[in-house]
């Protein structure tokens, strides 16, 4: 009993983290862009060594970033590559040990010195495919059970300068985040799914 016990362990331990196919990715991450810009987007995704490597090069300002399988739960995201260098930097940072608020501390400083580039006076948009019970489908080609939300970055925005609240005022309203930070970011959260 013991023996069948630990095969079955092995078996599914061997099974978590595995890294799926290529195409899988991209078809998967391409799926938290806006439709418009998924074809000539660039894919960033992992090789089989769980690196961060790019899948796919593309040609506009839309960079997706497909589910990191070694993290529980699914989420891909897609960004305008204005937001490059601030999620570099957090990767990077995370890479090194560091904390969210170290990371967070991190960046700031080296936004206000202008060492990180963060996006202009326009802002730039993050989408955010997830959800905990949310998956690739290779037969249907869907991420399923999943919930979009919507992010757009304005470094140093606050109440004042928006208008918007610092927390939602309704379902799914929008409402500012990191108010007068370099990370400062509108967030849109669509209700949940039922």
């Amino acid at each position: 009993m013991k023996i069948f016990f630990l095969l079955t362990l092995i078996i599914i331990t061997s099974c978590m983290g595995q890294v799926p196919p290529k195409e899988e990715q991209i078809a998967a991450a391409l799926q938290a862009a806006p439709e418009q810009f998924r074809k000539d987007a660039t894919v960033l995704g992992y090789d089989n060594s769980g690196n961060l490597v790019t899948l796919k090069e593309g040609t506009n300002n839309m960079i997706c970033l497909a589910d990191d399988p070694n993290k529980e739960g699914f989420s891909a995201a897609a960004y305008h590559k204005d937001l490059e260098p601030f999620m570099a930097r957090g990767r990077e940072l995370r890479a090194e040990g560091k904390t969210r608020d170290e990371v967070f501390k991190i960046r700031e400083e080296e936004a206000k010195s202008g060492q990180l580039p963060m996006p202009g006076k326009g802002g730039a948009t993050l989408h955010i495919l997830y959800g905990k019970d949310a998956k690739y489908n290779p037969q249907s080609g869907q991420v399923e059970n999943a919930i979009y939300r919507y992010v757009v970055y304005i470094p140093w925005a606050t109440t004042e300068t928006t208008g918007l609240p610092t927390s939602p005022s309704t379902n799914g309203g929008p409402w500012i985040m990191d108010a007068g930070t370099h990370k400062a970011h509108i967030m849109i959260n669509p209700p949940p799914l039922k």
